[in-house]
C-alpha cells in the first residue's frame, strides 16, 4: 500500500457507504416475512444511509405490484429516514428497463441496476445489449437517475467495458459484484484492475470457488467463511477515485447457498455460445423454514458487522503506513 492509498483509506474509511442489499434477506422476503417497507426499517436500525432492492422482491407484495400511491408512500417512508434508494432488476430488454425506471422515479429511487440474460452467440448477445444500452440513453439520459450495468456470471469485464465506451452515455457505469466474475472464467482482482476506471457500485459477498470442467463455478457463504480476496477487492474499491471516492454504494449482498455454474471457460472459441438463465435466486428450505429464515436474518447482520471490521483493519494498516 502506497502513502495516497493510505489517506485515501483513512479519509474514507469511517464513512464508507454501506447499503443494505435485499438480497441478504432474499428467502424471508420470497415467503413475504419481510417487506419492501420493512427493509427501509432495518437500513434505519442499522444507521445505514441506503437500500438497494430489487423490483421483484417481496413477491405478491413488491414495488413492481404497488400502486403509484403505494410506492409514493414508500418514497416518504425513505426520506423520512434520509435513505437513498437503488433499484434493481434482472433484464436489459425495453420493457424490463420501462418498468425499473418507472418504478425507480416513483420511489424517488437515485439509480438503476440491470444485467442482461440472453441465449446466443457471444457476438449476438453483445450487439443485443448494446441496443438495449441505446434505448436507455435514448428514453432515459435526460431522467435524473443514473445506470449501472451488473458483471453477472456470463460476460467478460474487458467485454463490459468495451459496451461501457461505446455507448458514450456518462449516466451509465459499472456494478462490480465480489463473485460474479468467476463464472465468466476470471480472477476477482484481475477483473476489478480491467473494470476499475468505470466502477460506481458494489455488491459484498462472498463464496468458494468451484472447479467445473475448464471453468469454475461458486457457492456463496458467510462473509468471512469462502475463498475470496475479501479484503484486498475491499480496500481497492475504497482507493477508486483520485480526489473523491469513485464508488458511491456498496450493497451488502449475504447469499448464502447461493450457486451459479460456470458460463465461460478456459478453452471457449472467439464467439462462444451464452446459455439462458433464470433470473438469480437461492432454493427456497424444504425443512426447518422457520430456523433458516431466523438464520438468514442473523448472517445479515453478521455481514454487516464482519465488513465493519475488515474496514477497520484496512484503516489500522493504512495508519501504519503514514505513521512509519
Amino acid at each position: 500500500m502506497n502513502t495516497d492509498d493510505a489517506r485515501r483509506i483513512i479519509e474514507r474509511a469511517d464513512k464508507l457507504p454501506l447499503y443494505l442489499h435485499a438480497y441478504a434477506y432474499h428467502l424471508n422476503m420470497r415467503f413475504e416475512k419481510i417487506l419492501p417497507g420493512d427493509l427501509l426499517d432495518i437500513a434505519n436500525e442499522h444507521h445505514l444511509p441506503g437500500v438497494k432492492i430489487h423490483v421483484l422482491d417481496g413477491e405478491t407484495q413488491s414495488l413492481s405490484t404497488m400502486t403509484d400511491e403505494q410506492l409514493e408512500a414508500f418514497a416518504e417512508k425513505a426520506k423520512r429516514y434520509h435513505l437513498d434508494i437503488n433499484i434493481e432488476t434482472s433484464a436489459s430488454d425495453n420493457k424490463t428497463l420501462d418498468d425499473a425506471v418507472r418504478i425507480a422515479l416513483k420511489t424517488g429511487a437515485s439509480s438503476v441496476r440491470f444485467y442482461p440474460r440472453y441465449e446466443g452467440a457471444l457476438s449476438d448477445v453483445l450487439r443485443r445489449i448494446s441496443a438495449d444500452i441505446g434505448y436507455l440513453k435514448t428514453h432515459y439520459q435526460h431522467s435524473g437517475l443514473t445506470f449501472v450495468l451488473e458483471q453477472h456470471e456470463d460476460l467478460k469485464s474487458h467485454e463490459l467495458v468495451k459496451l461501457i465506451k461505446e455507448a458514450d452515455f456518462p449516466e451509465l457505469t459499472l456494478l462490480f459484484d465480489f463473485g460474479n466474475m468467476i463464472n465468466a472464467c476470471e480472477l476477482p482482482m484481475e477483473a476489478l484492475a480491467v473494470m476499475q476506471d468505470h466502477i460506481t457500485q458494489v455488491h459484498i459477498k462472498d463464496a468458494v470457488i468451484l472447479e467445473e470442467g475448464d471453468g469454475f463455478g461458486h457457492t456463496a457463504f458467510r462473509s468471512g467463511e469462502g475463498n475470496l480476496p475479501f479484503k484486498e477487492m475491499l480496500r481497492a474499491l475504497i482507493c477508486l477515485g483520485e480526489e473523491k471516492p469513485q464508488v458511491i454504494s456498496y450493497g451488502l449482498e449475504e447469499e448464502v447457498d447461493y450457486y451459479a455454474p460456470a458460463f465461460r471457460f478456459k478453452n471457449e472459441g472467439n464467439d462462444p455460445w451464452i446459455p439462458w438463465r433464470q433470473l438469480s435466486e437461492t432454493p427456497l428450505p424444504e425443512n426447518e423454514i422457520e430456523e433458516r429464515l431466523a438464520r438468514e436474518k442473523e448472517d445479515a447482520v453478521n455481514q454487516l458487522i464482519y465488513v465493519r471490521n475488515v474496514i477497520d483493519e484496512i484503516k489500522t494498516e493504512a495508519l501504519a503506513v503514514i505513521h512509519k
